[in-house]
């Protein structure tokens, strides 16, 4: 009778990852941070200052590493398989309740935020100390990653209590010193599926991208003429550039390098920096031209206010300014040609208070389509070569 009590004694079990794809419920669980990413455009765009942009892009921050965190913990364990199923039901539900309060993160809901917050990071540390069972090092890293959030997800509850700059102080400060974390307390112990890893964060920057697709939507809420449907044009055509700049060549370097790097250290450090870092510039990069494209649909024949300009132009400046350093970073050159193009987006800011805002969204898809048309002609030989190189390990594989 003892042996069928203790077989019937239930245990929190977690399965590590075989596969390279992801999984249904990962892209299910991707649709709330889809709403997540929403809010933080309507945050900003209800209060377009410059203490409105800041709370967006902080908010936006501490919603990225809660992301982050997720995707390191479904590169080790099968979301699909155990207990770790119901947990991420779990963990989506108190991110959507992080995703509603987000338009009143700093003011009513600046608690309520902070408490789902850290039950969604809490729930993230519980599930990778049950799979770090049997390995110690990955316990250690786990460790010291629950001391960051705790560190993090408090000050945030502090910050709940304050207002003004000393709210944004700690929330800079509390998402700061969340980030350091795994940079400061060593990479040795983590584990990840390369393949899936890189799909992953490329699918990120695709959701991001839909989100400048709502945010024209949103923008022409209040009717559709000729400026309008320009305008969308537009903006569908910047999103598209933003979207080959990456996926052409750059997503399937990023995966090879992580790919052929030596399990431990350096393909976690790689994983650190490239992906779980540099990946943030673009998202809040394309988060940025999101506000330009929902501002400048409402008003296209309007000059746009220096906020939203910077914006406009300095979204898609930031996201190139991040494929810059990625590249660097994964395979240590320097794309000339991307900075340039960053350097003159931010350049032009003045004129943009000057000219209509359909004006200057002509102006951010020509310079996109400008840079494309050179990287394809300049490095067609290198581009043929490496996607021919790539398929034929695919094949190999």
């Amino acid at each position: 009778m003892a042996s069928v009590g203790r077989a019937r004694t239930p245990h929190i079990t977690a399965v590590l990852r075989s596969e390279d794809r992801v999984t249904p419920l990962e892209l299910f669980f991707d649709l709330v941070f889809v709403l997540a990413i929403t809010q933080c455009t309507a945050l900003m765009a209800d209060n377009p200052t410059w203490e409105g942009l800041a709370q967006g892009l902080l908010v936006l921050g501490v919603l990225w590493w809660s992301w982050v965190g997720y995707a390191w913990l479904t590169s080790v364990v099968d979301p699909e398989e155990g207990t770790v199923r119901f947990a991420m039901f779990a963990a989506m539900a108190g991110l959507l309740i992080v995703a509603l309060c987000v338009p009143e993160a700093f003011d009513s809901l600046a608690l309520l935020f902070a408490g789902a917050y850290a039950i969604v990071r809490m729930g993230q540390i519980a599930l990778f100390l049950v799979a770090s069972g049997d390995d110690p090092a990955l316990r250690q890293s786990v460790v010291g990653l629950a001391a960051g959030t705790a560190t993090g997800t408090g000050l945030l509850i502090a910050a709940s209590a304050t207002d003004g700059a000393l709210q944004g102080a700690l929330w800079a400060v509390a998402l700061s010193l969340d980030m350091a974390e795994p940079y400061l307390f060593g990479s040795e112990g983590w584990k990840l599926v390369p393949g899936h890893f890189a799909e992953r964060h490329g699918l990120i920057i695709i959701i991001a991208l839909g989100e400048s697709i709502v945010a024209i939507g949103v923008g022409a809420e209040h009717g559709v003429d000729a400026g309008v449907v320009a305008a969308a044009v537009l903006g569908v055509a910047v999103a598209a550039a933003l979207w080959w700049l990456y996926f052409e060549v750059v997503a399937l370097v990023a995966e090879r390098r992580l790919s052929n790097a030596a399990e431990g250290r350096e393909r976690n450090e790689i994983a650190r920096d490239s992906f779980s870092y540099l990946r943030f510039p673009m998202v809040a990069g394309i988060v940025l031209l999101a506000l330009g494209l929902k501002k400048t649909l409402e008003h296209v024949e309007d000059p746009l206010k220096v906020e939203i300009a910077v914006a406009m132009l300095g979204g898609p400046a930031l996201y190139l300014l991040g494929h810059v350093a990625f590249r660097w970073r994964n395979v240590h050159r320097f794309s000339t040609p991307r900075l340039l193009c960053a350097l003159l987006f931010l350049a032009l800011i003045p004129a943009a208070l000057e000219l209509p805002a359909l004006a200057t969204l002509g102006i951010v898809s020509a310079l996109l389509a400008v840079l494309i048309a050179y990287e394809r002609v300049h490095f067609a030989e290198l581009r043929q070569r490496l996607r021919h190189q790539l398929a034929s390990e695919a094949v190999a594989d």
